[in-house]
């Protein structure tokens, strides 16, 4: 299985590295690109979109030559191309954010046809299955929100993924793991274009699948074999993109703003100001904080419950300090 993963991993690398300069070629010719507007978006010309369309391309063709597709792969695989089509549609600017919404729900429910909801066994099964909609959707949308930097939203993706590839070795779920390697070995060749200064960009194909396939990956395993709080790990997985959504969701409508309007509330955007511009610099940073709480994940599956409440705490005191902190920069910018 080992080589079969390892050659999983390759094979999506390489048809990433082939098939993101066909895709920005593509968008270019038919005008699917973001535009400046010297207001949220301030790159100096125009970035083609359609970079998630070769990631999801070229996931899934190696998912497809290298591994055997179960009825659970095959479910994971129905709902997360329901989803990239979906963002490919609104890349072309012709979807509403309401039919988006119902688009994702269909492929929730695909899901949890299949048997892939949450399995909190302390929780009402009806209470499990509004735990699910809400978790996917709200990650899906998550990592659509925060991908507002050159290499953020993969990159975190990308982070996240290997640690859910590490659970999965752990737990011996292979069809996982077997998802999890194509997935980072496309993010691996598409972020050799999508690091500063990016030359494409994932575009809401390329977010809203890897939102919703990252919050699927994290449903399917077990947590909990030493530590009856080992649910909090894929929290911590992807905490800056759930903790990012609700930053600036709290800000918006503070501010009397709709929470789906794009506005320079995200914290990404604010630490790149506090580090006086740099984009690439703020990219390691916040790479630096998905490894740490990556790592917190990981350790949790290992404490008792007393230690995880420590360091949950830990982690939501740390995380305020700091977005008060980087809230405090406009203020500081007026004065």
């Amino acid at each position: 299985m080992l080589i079969r993963l390892i050659l999983g991993f390759l094979l999506a690398y390489l048809f990433a590295l082939v098939g993101v300069p066909m895709a920005r070629r593509a968008a270019l010719d038919f005008g699917v690109v973001d535009r400046p507007d010297g207001h949220l978006k301030t790159q100096k010309e125009p970035i083609p979109y359609l970079g998630g369309l070769a990631v999801f391309v070229s996931f899934l063709l190696s998912l497809g030559m290298i591994f055997e597709l179960d009825s659970e792969l095959l479910a994971l695989l129905l709902a997360s191309t329901i989803v990239a089509t979906l963002g490919l549609i609104d890349d072309f600017g012709v979807l509403t954010p309401k039919a988006k919404v119902i688009g994702q729900l269909v492929a929730v429910f695909v899901l949890i046809r299949a048997g892939i909801y949450f399995h909190l066994v302390f929780l009402p099964l009806p209470l499990r299955m509004i735990l699910t909609i809400l978790w996917l959707v709200g990650l899906s949308n998550a990592i659509n929100l925060m991908d507002i930097m050159d290499g953020l939203g993969a990159g975190v993706s990308l982070i996240a993924a290997v640690f859910l590839l590490a659970v999965a070795c752990l737990n011996e779920r292979w069809v996982v793991a077997a998802f999890t390697v194509a997935l980072i070995g496309a993010l691996l060749g598409f972020l050799r274009f999508n690091f500063p200064p990016a030359r494409i960009y994932l575009g809401d194909t390329g977010s809203l699948f890897l939102g919703f396939s990252l919050g699927s990956l994290a449903m399917v395993m077990d947590y909990t074999r030493n530590n009856p709080l080992g649910w909090v790990a894929p929290l911590f997985f992807l905490a800056l993109p759930l903790v990012d959504t609700v930053y600036v969701s709290i800000l918006r409508m503070r501010a009397g703003k709709k929470i789906y309007h794009g506005s320079p509330d995200h914290f990404p955007l604010r630490l790149r100001k506090r580090l006086g511009g740099s984009t690439t610099k703020s990219l390691l940073w916040i790479y630096g904080a998905a490894l740490l709480s990556g790592s917190a994940g990981i350790l949790s599956l290992y404490l008792d419950v007393r230690q995880t409440l420590i360091l949950v705490a830990a982690a939501l005191i740390a995380a305020t300090i700091t977005l008060i902190w980087l809230a405090a920069v406009d203020m500081e910018t007026k004065s």
